[in-house]
């Protein structure tokens, strides 16, 4: 098992900054590759980033490169998306996932929600014009 912890939401304006923290117990990950998603209400969970444990590689959602940064601690067993010029479409709950084996990374598939095995509970973020 491994269990995830998301935290850091909360409410910014349009342009501001927020930082989201992940925190991953449990089961070792060296070779998993970790992803942020998000749920805004009525939509289905869309792809933000991700990042591969092991070499730091890092993929992003068109949506949010340029504004958005995935990167990890490996001391402290975290993940952290770092989100610069915030606009109100990226107001969702945002979720942390993990893909154990990383076999999405080898395989293309680091965007699909099917491709992860654990996920956090969530944490909104609300970002106002």
């Amino acid at each position: 098992q491994m269990q995830l912890a998301e935290s850091g939401g909360g409410l910014a304006q349009a342009g501001g900054s927020l930082r989201l923290s992940c925190a991953a117990s449990g089961r070792t990950f060296s070779s998993a590759a970790m992803g942020w998603f998000r749920q805004a209400p009525g939509k289905d969970r869309e792809f933000v980033a991700a990042i591969r444990w092991s070499d730091r590689s890092t993929y992003y959602a068109d949506s949010v490169k340029g504004r958005f940064t995935i990167s990890r601690d490996n001391a402290k067993n975290t993940v952290y998306l770092q989100m610069n010029s915030l606009k109100p479409e990226d107001t969702a709950v945002y979720y942390c996932a993990a893909d154990l084996n990383g076999s999405s990374w080898y395989r293309g598939l680091v965007g699909k929600v099917d491709e992860y095995d654990y996920w956090g509970q969530g944490t909104q973020v609300t970002v106002s014009s």
